[in-house]
């Protein structure tokens, strides 16, 4: 074999699969955590089954005894094929199958075994000759170099660039690449050399194409998640966000969760901020969350109102719909409005530099935030949040938190009201009836106790009224609080509350 350049494009295969087997890692873990919830647990599952795959890989190279290269060359094609459609498989996986994680796990086993098992090949490959102390030294610092560039490379610009589906599809071309120069460089050496030239060659014009159709394979997959025709999908650096449209019904979904509909919002979010308002003047209104501008159009029905800083982490979210003509028409513009001020920014961290620097408090906050089905949204509902959102309210200032549903997630809806109330925050809970949610729940929240409100300011409504006004404070008998403890920073229950909730309820979710 011609040492120099063969040495020089084993050791670049060794920089590109180990770049490539974490990228398929990572994309298996983002899938899971977007598929299945509870990000924590998904990457833990995901990241264990996969080591343990790459382990068992490594023990069954030492069965390999012979035609090193051409079992090089196939498990390079062997990664390309199931790594390369991993993120395409997974998403009609989801939409078909009655549970996902079966086809997951093979995938992660597959995958797993065959990286852990292409680096002990390439160490014998390329230590052919050589001491054994340069061969692992070389292998090693080129497999971790490719390790950190995946981690660098994956977050900051295949995600946000590229999605998962062309991702997957690009790192699956990068593998099959690798089995076609090495078909070529070490042709002398495989038994067959022909037969795997033709199938990288083919294999590799088959991901190249599903590269350039990459979108629309996304977009296709992803219309298989929902009941009506996708006519927006955007995959941003923090969701994915769907817009949906079915007549005049236009729903949008936060990463595969629904967060509005429509044709019942008005319910949900007249519920959400005007028995907060009943019988306040506001002249200064925070909004964490909320980035659709729902609650700042309720918002901006005061006219005494002067100010709105509306937080929500996404900015293509509030440009979207601060932009798109359909969304606005829906929002009314809210967004474009002069007294509204958007950041976007971590409520948690815009909270804390908002405190610490001693900023005009507000007369109302509304938390209009998703479902804590995960760990980076569940320390939006600890006391830490809390007490943060008790000091930037004025002595009579008022609140409302978006609590989840009290019938879907009894205990995640409980163990809210607790933990608001251990924030000194006097916890006022109720509820609504919206259709595409079910009975959804809320709390009033002030530093100062506040009685029940009985009657609506006098702005225009379409949901509520004085009569029904009352009602949303009573909690049949089927609903009483549950034991449950409050939500902390360090051990964050509401996130399992909340998971293991849906799963006893299949097939019904909420605002994730």
């Amino acid at each position: 074999m011609s040492a120099a350049p063969g040495t020089r494009l084993l050791l670049a295969s060794v920089l590109v699969v180990a770049t490539c087997g974490l990228v398929y890692e990572l994309i298996a873990a983002t899938m899971a955590s977007y598929l299945l919830g509870d990000s924590v647990t998904q990457w833990s599952l995901v990241i264990g089954v996969y080591l343990s795959a790459m382990g068992l890989g490594s023990w069954l190279s030492k069965f390999v005894v012979k035609d090193l290269h051409a079992r090089f060359v196939a498990v390079q094609l062997v990664i390309a094929v199931v790594g390369g459609l991993s993120a395409v498989a997974l998403f009609y996986g989801y939409a078909y199958l009655a549970s996902v994680r079966p086809l997951l796990f093979s995938i992660l086993v597959i995958v797993g075994t065959m990286v852990g098992l292409e680096i002990p090949l390439l160490m014998r490959i390329v230590g052919d000759g050589q001491e054994l102390k340069d061969t692992v030294a070389r292998v090693l610092a080129f497999d971790y170099v490719g390790a950190l560039l995946a981690s660098l490379l994956f977050p900051l610009a295949l995600l946000p660039h590229l999605g998962l589906v062309r991702t997957s599809l690009l790192c699956g071309l990068f593998n099959a690449a690798i089995a076609l120069a090495c078909a070529r460089v070490f042709r002398a050496h495989l038994p067959r050399p022909r037969a795997l030239l033709v199938q990288a060659a083919l294999i590799c014009l088959g991901l190249a194409g599903g590269l350039v159709f990459g979108g629309r394979l996304e977009r296709l997959a992803e219309r298989e998640l929902y009941d009506a025709p996708v006519i927006f999908s955007e995959k941003t650096a923090y969701q994915r966000l769907s817009i949906t449209r079915s007549g005049d019904d236009i729903r949008l979904y936060i990463d595969g969760n629904l967060q509005f509909a429509s044709s019942d919002e008005h319910r949900y979010h007249e519920a959400l901020v005007h028995p907060a308002l009943a019988g306040v003047n506001p002249r200064r209104a925070l909004v964490l969350g909320g980035g659709d501008g729902l609650a700042v159009r309720e918002l901006l029905k005061y006219s005494a109102l002067e100010r709105v800083d509306l937080v929500d982490l996404d900015p293509g979210m509030t440009r979207l719909f601060g932009r798109d003509p359909l969304l606005v028409r829906i929002n009314h513009g809210s967004l474009s409005d002069p007294r509204v001020h958007v950041h976007n920014a971590d409520a948690m961290r815009w909270l804390e530099e908002h405190v610490r620097t001693g900023s005009e408090v507000y007369d109302v906050a509304v938390v209009d935030l998703p479902d804590p089905n995960n760990f980076s949204l569940g320390k939006l509902y600890t006391g830490s949040f809390y007490r943060l959102l008790r000091r930037a309210l004025s002595p009579a200032g008022v609140g409302v938190v978006q609590a989840t549903s009290p019938y879907l997630a009894p205990r995640s809806f409980w163990c809210v009201v607790k933990t608001l109330a251990a924030a000194e925050l006097h916890p006022r809970p109720y509820h609504a009836h919206v259709p595409s949610f079910g009975d959804w729940g809320f709390v009033l929240v002030s530093p100062a106790p506040r009685p029940e409100p009985t009657r609506l300011a006098d702005v225009p409504l379409r949901f509520l009224d004085d009569a029904l006004l009352p009602t949303l404070f009573v909690f049949p008998r089927d609903q009483r609080p549950p034991e449950v403890d409050t939500n902390r920073l360090n051990d964050q229950l509401l996130v399992h509350y909340y998971e293991e909730d849906l799963r006893a309820l299949p097939g019904r979710g909420g605002r994730g």
